[in-house]
């Protein structure tokens, strides 16, 4: 049933612990949403690959994932199907399928149902389990989400957080933004098997780090807060990591010249410190990753290479095709 991609498999795994890790804190949540963002994310895909007599690419299963980790853990399975077959049948399958993709699926999918459900999405974050709490119930109910705060929310009150809880991952969030030890470590498997581009999230993290920095020195509160956004805590908070680590890195929607990955990843992480903080979003890194999706074939075209690097280029983006490196 499914292409066999060695390189997919390899993002699977790494997001196997942060998996689990969103099991730890949010129980039968966390379960649920996977099961149905795979379910209809495989289901969709399938419908357009059938009847082309073609299988469904393991690449699917990262779309999916990385979908499921990006919402909150009491978002109503509707909506979570939603987001992932617009996503898969918008997003991917209507330009033509695997590798065709102009924008990241999982992304496009993650902001569909940001805009066109915003209580869903914005009243749907839980308190998570921490140690010292009794276990996460089966069968409890997430009475508490409407007024569950992350800690993006809490920055733009001027609440203080506790660094502790920001690095260990017990705070609220989406699913998997706050596992930053895995994300980090995950980040470095990538790198080192050569399936993720350090210069793309390299670029994303300082790009980001330095807006919130110069912005933060600059005395510059953000929209609907009174005090400015401390860099660290803002480093910890939200998916930036998340996102610089797994999406934007994806190969297909990003630029394959070095010159040109050096600026996406600029472009990514200084629009989505931008949008956080002179917006009333409270994250921007889902625009940040589409924005630079779509300057990204242009980025290309301004940074020409050497004909040995443009040819290795080409081999490489022929590569990934036959290997499947698409999120």
């Amino acid at each position: 049933m499914f292409q066999k991609q060695l390189i997919m498999r390899r993002v699977v795994y790494s997001l196997i612990p942060i998996f689990t890790f969103s099991f730890l804190l949010y129980g039968w949540r966390s379960l649920a949403i996977c099961a149905t963002v795979f379910l209809f994310g495989i289901a969709t895909e399938y419908a357009f690959v059938k009847p082309r007599g073609k299988k469904v690419s393991e690449a699917i299963l990262v779309t999916c994932a990385l979908y499921a980790l990006s919402m909150p853990p009491a978002v109503p399975l509707w909506i979570s199907a939603i987001g992932i077959v617009f996503g898969v049948g918008f997003g991917k399958c209507i330009f033509g399928g695997f590798g065709r993709n102009i924008f990241n699926p999982a992304i496009a999918g993650r902001l569909f149902v940001y805009v066109a459900f915003p209580q869903g999405m914005q009243r749907s974050f839980l308190s998570p389990w921490k140690p010292g709490m009794p276990w996460v119930s089966w069968l409890r109910v997430p009475v508490d989400s409407a007024t569950a705060a992350t800690p993006l929310m809490n920055m733009r009150e001027s609440e203080a957080l506790e660094i502790f809880d920001l690095v260990t991952g017990f705070r609220m969030g989406s699913l998997g933004e706050s596992a930053i030890i895995l994300i980090v470590l995950a980040g470095f498997y990538l790198i080192f098997t050569r399936t993720a581009n350090w210069k793309i999230t390299l670029s994303t993290i300082s790009s980001f780090s330095a807006v919130i920095v110069i912005l933060w020195f600059a005395s510059v509160s953000p929209v609907g807060g009174s005090t400015p956004f401390p860099p660290v805590e803002s480093l910890l908070s939200g998916s930036i990591l998340f996102v610089a680590v797994f999406m934007a890195t994806d190969p297909v929607t990003s630029p394959k010249k070095p010159g040109a990955q050096w600026v996406y990843g600029i472009l990514i992480g200084g629009v989505s410190a931008i949008i956080r903080i002179f917006s009333l979003f409270p994250e921007g890194v889902s625009f940040g990753i589409l924005i630079g999706n779509t300057f990204a074939s242009l980025l290309d075209e301004w940074f020409p290479a050497a004909r040995v690097k443009a040819n290795k280029a080409v081999s490489r983006t022929e590569k990934a095709e036959k290997a499947g490196i698409s999120a």
